[in-house]
């Protein structure tokens, strides 16, 4: 949310999905100005009928339940979008690339240039859940949602298998259901890592030369705790939490 990269207009619109143990999920996509929007989308899992609330109705949904409407532009991503905009040019393909020259740093003057966060979860008793919530992509045209809000892409838990997440250009994802494949691969038995494997595969198998200048990777776990993450190019790292710490891992890529 905070300080997250803008769309061409200058908005800062989040997505954000959430889903239990149980498959009851919940989902908020092109809201803005509410600091944590997975917050929302929990709520919209537990209080209403629906899975999915957008744009004026999920922020009239936020403010109802006692959200506060916040200006989530940094002085950083206001002045990346101000140099952006010298040649307006979208391109998902290239985007990476330009912050990679033209770093953002955060408040905490970490360097970055996404900020897609998928989280799974397995509790003591086998139980998986997950979330995942993000700015979108930089500079999108206004009103672009990617995968991260949408259960079956950005995210998908099924007790009986495991739970996966992804991140990187959300259009990719959608087309694939990215997360829903990874989970169906280990429904199937393959490993956690062999399943993000496959599904980065099924990419670079629609996309050919091209996904070579494309980010994608997963992330999962299974009942028993395994995880493993798979990524389109090198870079892609993830951590895991346990009883016996943190540790952060380099993902396996297929470039």
């Amino acid at each position: 949310g905070y300080g997250g990269l803008p769309d061409r207009d200058g908005k800062v619109t989040l997505d954000a999905c959430i889903m239990d143990e149980f498959g009851n999920s919940g989902a908020v996509m092109f809201l803005e100005k509410i600091m944590h929007p997975i917050k929302v989308a929990r709520l919209v899992m537990e209080k209403t009928p629906h899975v999915q609330l957008v744009g004026e109705g999920a922020l009239k949904f936020a403010l109802q339940n006692g959200f506060k409407q916040e200006n989530l532009l940094t002085p950083a991503s206001e002045k990346a979008w101000k140099d952006w905009l010298k040649n307006s040019k979208y391109d998902p393909m290239t985007i990476p690339k330009l912050l990679q020259q033209k770093t953002v740093k955060d408040g905490r003057g970490q360097e970055h240039n996404h900020d897609t966060i998928g989280m799974l979860a397995l509790d003591a008793a086998g139980n998986l859940s997950g979330a995942c919530t993000t700015s979108g992509m930089a500079f999108k045209m206004h009103g672009r949602v990617g995968d991260s809000p949408i259960i079956g892409a950005g995210l998908f838990v099924d007790n009986e298998v495991g739970a996966a997440t992804s991140t990187g250009v959300g259009e990719e994802v959608v087309c694939i259901c990215g997360s829903h494949t990874v989970i169906e691969l280990m429904r199937q038995g393959l490993s956690p890592e062999e399943a993000c494997k496959k599904t980065c595969e099924r990419i670079v198998h629609k996309r050919g030369e091209k996904a070579k200048e494309l980010q994608v990777g997963f992330i999962a776990v299974d009942r028993s705790g395994n995880f493993s993450g798979y990524a389109l190019q090198k870079g892609f790292t993830y951590a895991v939490q346990t009883a016996e710490g943190s540790k952060v891992y380099d993902a396996k890529s297929i470039f």
